[in-house]
């Protein structure tokens, strides 16, 4: 297994996907390729005591990087020769399984659309991170990559959550909601109105464990295995946990601290308050799959650490093995509404 790395994207560059990618290596037994800036990657190496470049390790040289700031649309046309545009064409040419970057998510989107190519009949590629739920996590799709979507996108995500639950997070018959303010059929706009007919539908023909529409408390509660959302709701739900967790990680640390009585009990407690930490800690996870894509696409977060930067090879590793992809191109008709018509 290859796996490709952009070492140049992420607020902790070059650092954390060097170091991420040897730790990588050496526990997972893979082979990665580095792409970005040859000198920075040495110098990184050399820092951490590394004369040679180590076996299973080849680096491609970039010498350009996408920055936060460029038009995510355009950033990959415009700057041919960065770790971001040679990483995505190795992928396409078949040199690597699998490509990771925690670089500009905009970016990254739209080229792994425009290089790597969505599978033939997807419309749209959707963020599909694994959410921390009283279940042990659940596929929340989409998380953003598109804010406006049609009741035919949000099928698709279905389906494309379904496969990923069910191969990556080993749920047999996973259960799918759609996102709502509601649980009765007549709640939402209507693009839920519409989406909750064609899943409805799928779940009568048995393509899908659908249970129908679920509202954020007990999607959070751990009620099902996978969130059907548009982009724009999908995004504010994801962002609303994230800092739901900075907040109460907060508060406890305050409690805590208080007095010499909290910090006594803050020692008794100490494991489980890891354990807490553990399951919100997005590091854990490594990254959020790009599903859709032809082939393996991971997107790290932007402060990913070594430690995250090593999770999402290994996340990228199993989705390549999973056989996602194939579930997707195999069932691609049961998927939209108008079979015989080209990708869109």
């Amino acid at each position: 297994m290859r796996v490709i790395i952009d070492a140049m994207g992420g607020d902790n560059a070059p650092a954390a996907p060097v170091r991420g990618a040897l730790q990588a290596v050496k526990e997972y037994g893979i082979e990665a390729i580095l792409v970005g800036r040859g000198e920075a990657i040495l110098e990184v190496l050399k820092n951490d005591g590394v004369g040679d470049l180590p076996a299973g390790v080849e680096i491609a040289h970039a010498d350009q990087v996408v920055e936060m700031c460029d038009n995510p649309a355009t950033a990959f046309k415009e700057k041919k020769d960065s770790s971001l545009t040679i990483g995505l064409n190795l992928l396409k040419e078949g040199k690597g399984d699998a490509f990771i970057s925690a670089g500009s998510t905009g970016a990254l989107l739209s080229g792994a659309t425009l290089v790597t190519r969505r599978i033939k009949g997807i419309r749209r590629a959707a963020l599909a991170p694994v959410v921390p739920t009283g279940n042990g996590g659940a596929v929340l799709i989409d998380a953003g990559a598109t804010a406006e979507c049609t009741p035919e996108y949000l099928l698709q995500f279905a389906f494309m959550g379904s496969y990923y639950a069910e191969r990556v997070l080993g749920r047999p018959e996973p259960k799918v909601a759609l996102l709502n303010i509601g649980v009765e059929p007549s709640k939402g706009t209507e693009l839920q109105l519409e989406a909750y007919k064609l899943l409805s539908k799928a779940g009568k023909e048995g393509r899908i464990n659908f249970v129908g529409n679920i509202e954020a408390r007990e999607a959070v509660q751990g009620a099902v295995d996978v969130i059907v959302s548009d982009g724009y709701s999908g995004n504010i739900f994801l962002k609303t946990m994230e800092g739901t967790a900075l907040f109460m990680a907060k508060e406890l640390k305050g409690m805590f601290m208080a007095n010499l009585a909290s910090k006594l009990a803050a020692v008794l407690v100490s494991g489980g308050l890891k354990k807490f930490k553990k399951k919100m800690d997005a590091g854990e996870v490594g990254g959020t799959a790009m599903l859709g894509i032809s082939k393996p696409v991971i997107k790290a977060h932007g402060s990913s650490d070594a430690y995250a930067i090593k999770n999402a090879i290994r996340q990228a590793v199993t989705f390549a093995q999973a056989g996602i992809i194939e579930d997707i191109t195999e069932n691609i008709d049961y998927m939209r509404l108008s079979p015989k018509s080209e990708q869109g």
